[in-house]
């Protein structure tokens, strides 16, 4: 029998686990790259003739514990693991909890930007990282101040200038951003609680939460008032990081204007 997709994708998930990686020894060299496929049945618990035919393409819908194993065991991110379940005929299971892990290739990234101000936040909008020249053009925030939702309709002023109309935009985004979130972590409990202090406590979050309202990430530019170089001027956009659901919000200045001259100014008190 053919093999399926399920079949070929369990071969080269396998063919890319060092052994070393699941804790078996190497053994010197192997033929072929991997594990064996007696390895990674024990590991996930199965036996070997069942992976051998679920990955010739003689054996037909695994049980979602089958496919857990084998998702474990293969060390698969979220995408691929989305993907293997899909393969399989199943529904990938709703996560539990919101990723609030920075990984070392992200966090690699942050380390070369120390001239820029960096933010990085989770999926319900909290703030995880921000580099020495963000806080010093932000300001340090603690608490619920870390969370720019809560902060936008229940916290303290801002160092970024608004006008009614922006504020009003950004927090149609906010809202619609959490509304996304929630629908892909259900039961995250951090999330819904920060939903129901917002409905309770904010009448303009409630509004637009039970509107509807759709909105999108935009690139923009935003005026902050900082107490030592005064209103500085930059571009703010926000990148997304796939598969860990975050957020990264990066300030930049038109090279040689005076707000980047100010943007320089603060990176030498910083320092």
């Amino acid at each position: 029998m053919a093999r399926t997709g399920l079949g070929e994708a369990l071969m080269t998930w396998r063919a890319a686990v060092a052994p070393g990686d699941v804790g078996l020894p190497g053994n010197g060299t192997r033929r072929t790259p991997g594990l064996r496929r007696e390895e990674l049945a024990q590991l996930a618990g199965i036996s070997a003739d069942y992976l051998t035919r679920l990955e010739q393409g003689r054996a037909a819908n695994p049980s979602p514990q089958v496919i857990e194993a084998l998702a474990r065991t293969l060390q698969l991110a979220t995408p691929e693991r989305s993907h293997l379940y899909q393969l399989a005929g199943l529904a990938s299971p709703v996560p539990d909890r919101i990723p609030r892990t920075i990984s070392p290739s992200v966090q690699r990234m942050l380390d070369r930007l120390n001239d820029t101000p960096v933010a990085v936040f989770d999926a319900m909008l909290t703030e995880l990282h921000a580099n020495a020249l963000y806080v010093e053009l932000m300001g340090e925030r603690t608490g619920n101040e870390r969370n720019a939702a809560w902060r936008n309709f229940l916290g303290s002023t801002s160092r970024v200038r608004q006008t009614p109309a922006s504020l009003g935009q950004l927090q149609e985004l906010q809202v619609a951003d959490l509304r996304r979130t929630a629908g892909r972590y259900p039961n995250d409990p951090n999330l819904q609680a920060l939903i129901d202090e917002l409905r309770r406590r904010s009448p303009r979050f409630a509004e637009l939460w039970e509107s509807g309202v759709v909105a999108e990430h935009q690139a923009g530019r935003k005026i902050i008032d900082h107490p030592l170089v005064g209103a500085i001027t930059l571009d703010c956009d926000v990148l997304q990081v796939a598969g860990d659901d975050l957020r990264i919000m990066i300030y930049t200045a038109e090279p040689g204007s005076s707000d980047a001259e100010k943007l320089a100014l603060l990176m030498s008190v910083g320092a």
